[in-house]
């Protein structure tokens, strides 16, 4: 049957390259929506569809991560919308939207770009059921005509073509984030949802770099926040986006799963509370690292220890008798993961027990050959308590002669944020690594980034939305988006031309106008310029597309564009501005498209 599919006399006008033969499993799920459509005038366009889904590294685009991202997620206005459009005739004129952001969040002078999977992998799987479809029926006005009902029954992205900035990108205000060209009704659809999908992620993923740029590059950062998110979607999101901004791993399970982000995690308080003494541990022996001997009394070898620092001379004076619960609560845990040992040490006092008892845990791990990783403090002065924890540990190693126990892992973790991060750096600390939840996913210090949507061409004519508010006057028409970059490697301006407009070349100086302030306007000779938005989804047109890169790879590329911005840019109090401006030509049509647009008003 899928053979049959894409038989020449059930195509004979089409000259296809075949894909690889792994879409014909693809199409045999079609064969369904295949018979739905026989009529001799649909055949051809339904294998059209087909092909249109399988992108360039030969796979079909999975739909969205979160099943919930149908259709059906988006406004009621927008189905309002695409009927008037129908009942007028209007549905099938060919628009171009942009969907851009306002304003840098978190005070800052950035924004990282997420999301742009998410958005193809709708877009390549945008479809109505017949359940859906029943439900749109139900919630408009009886009045709606039958015919809108089929219209939808066929609707698609086979006719929308989609422009984006590379995901991981650090992007700016005004300039396109993604460009969508289709039918109007189409594109007015995807308005709500792709925005949903940019909005968060873009937002969760800047905060994230943000921590990264105070913390430095050699903090491993850890997301905590699974807990305190808000919603099972907005903890998965923020697993992700907070990966792609640059921290090192999660504690999301689901999220390590999906995305194939590396997770960490320990124990928590309850676990060393639910001990009361060594007698509870039954099994107490342990095989040695390499499998050559074995230690029968692992709970006795720890006791060792403990006693060989109550004698020692430099480490007599520190702590007395240690609490013995927690003790046996480490014990056990080591028991359990001898290879990756770390243990919270703040559940009852920090350096009267909790310390000296990880560390007899791990210098017993070491005479089995194995390393413990660490420390956590969950709690109390985070800078003076790691310093003196980093102390006590060089002690061990001093006394001991156990090389590199000086530098055992510390990690620290308590509603930290980026002023946290901060203060701990100009009180000086110890901290290796930094576990954060609230502040980062929840996206505390602000609450939404405030992407928009705007129609800006239809039927190649330009359109423009007007205000009094000069920030949310829209620019016009469609437009090609470009990074401009000067001697010392670094970005200088970012600027849109039209789309009919030449290219920025190489040594060939360009004005750069502020998009609606006539003063503000200078001449750049670029080093190297950048074209930002790339096709990440041509539909039925032969465009070259770009490829949906894995996880990591995006990750890569964020952090290597925050890399590459002056610094100045990047600092948290005071950033300078980077510039977005438009050619010399656009910042004319946007200023005669004004003017044309704008009512006249009468003084009497």
């Amino acid at each position: 049957m899928p053979l049959f599919f894409l038989h020449p006399h059930v195509v004979p006008s089409l000259s296809l390259s075949l894909p690889p033969p792994s879409l014909y499993i693809y199409i045999s799920v079609c064969i369904a929506e295949y018979i739905s459509s026989r009529a001799e005038g649909k055949k051809e366009k339904m294998v059209e569809k087909v092909i249109a889904k399988w992108n360039c590294s030969g796979r079909v685009v999975e739909g969205p991560t979160n099943p919930m991202v149908t259709p059906l997620l988006t406004d009621l206005y927008q189905f309002t919308m695409a009927y008037a459009y129908w009942k007028a005739n209007k549905h099938q004129e060919r628009a171009v939207f942009d969907l851009y952001f306002r304003k840098n969040p978190f005070g800052g002078e950035y924004t990282v770009f997420a999301g742009l999977e998410e958005c193809i992998r709708l877009i390549a799987n945008f479809k109505f059921t017949e359940d859906e479809i029943s439900f749109i029926r139900e919630i408009l006005p009886g009045s709606c005509e039958d015919g809108f009902f089929d219209y939808l029954r066929g609707l698609d992205c086979s006719e929308v073509q989609v422009y984006a900035i590379a995901e991981g990108s650090v992007v700016f205000p005004k300039v396109p984030l993604l460009r969508i060209e289709g039918p109007i009704a189409v594109a007015q659809l995807l308005e709500t949802p792709l925005v949903n999908l940019v909005n968060f992620a873009s937002l969760v993923a800047t905060n994230a770099a943000r921590h990264r740029f105070v913390a430095g590059k050699s903090k491993q950062l850890l997301e905590f926040g699974l807990r305190r998110a808000q919603g099972p979607d907005g903890g998965i999101s923020a697993s992700k986006y907070c990966y792609l901004g640059g921290f090192d791993a999660t504690s999301n399970v689901a999220a390590g799963k999906l995305f194939g982000i590396p997770l960490r995690g320990t124990h928590s308080h309850a676990f060393v509370s639910s001990y009361m003494s060594p007698d509870e541990i039954i099994d107490k022996s342990l095989q040695s690292a390499d499998g050559s001997s074995s230690c029968e009394d692992f709970v006795s070898l720890v006791q060792t220890w403990i006693n060989k620092f109550q004698l020692s001379n430099s480490l007599r004076g520190i702590f007395g008798e240690t609490n013995q619960s927690e003790l046996a609560a480490f014990t056990s845990y080591a028991l359990a993961f001898p290879r990756s040992f770390l243990a919270l040490v703040d559940t009852y006092d920090v350096m009267r027990s909790g310390i000296p008892n990880f560390c007899a845990v791990a210098l017993a791990l070491n005479d089995l050959g194995y390393k413990a990783v660490g420390i956590r403090l969950d709690s109390g002065d985070l800078a003076y308590l790691s310093c003196e924890a980093r102390k006590f540990f060089s002690a061990v190693e001093k006394e001991f002669g156990v090389p590199g126990f000086g530098k055992t892992g510390i990690t620290a973790s308590n509603d930290l944020n980026e002023e946290t991060l901060d203060a701990l750096n100009k009180q000086g600390h110890e901290v290796d690594s930094y576990g954060i939840g609230t502040y980062l996913v929840t996206c505390y210090a602000q609450a939404a980034l405030g992407c928009v949507f705007k129609l800006v061409e239809i039927n190649n004519q330009p359109r423009i939305k007007l205000s009094e508010d000069v920030s949310k006057v829209s620019i016009p028409c469609k437009k090609r988006s470009y990074r401009l970059y000067g001697r010392e490697g670094y970005p200088l301006v970012d600027i849109m031309t039209g789309g009919n407009e030449p290219s920025p070349k190489v040594g060939e100086r360009i004005l750069c106008r502020h998009p609606f302030n006539e003063s503000k306007r200078a001449y750049v000779v670029p080093q190297k310029v950048e074209e930002l938005l790339k096709c990440y989804w041509p539909g039925s047109s032969d465009e070259p597309r770009e490829d949906l890169p894995p996880l990591k790879d995006i990750r890569d590329r964020c952090i290597k564009q925050l890399e590459r911005m002056r610094p100045d840019h990047m600092r948290r109090l005071n950033p300078t501005p980077y510039k977005v401006s438009v050619s010399a030509k656009l910042y004319d049509f946007i200023h005669f498209l004004w003017l044309n647009e704008a009512p006249v008003g009468e003084l009497q």
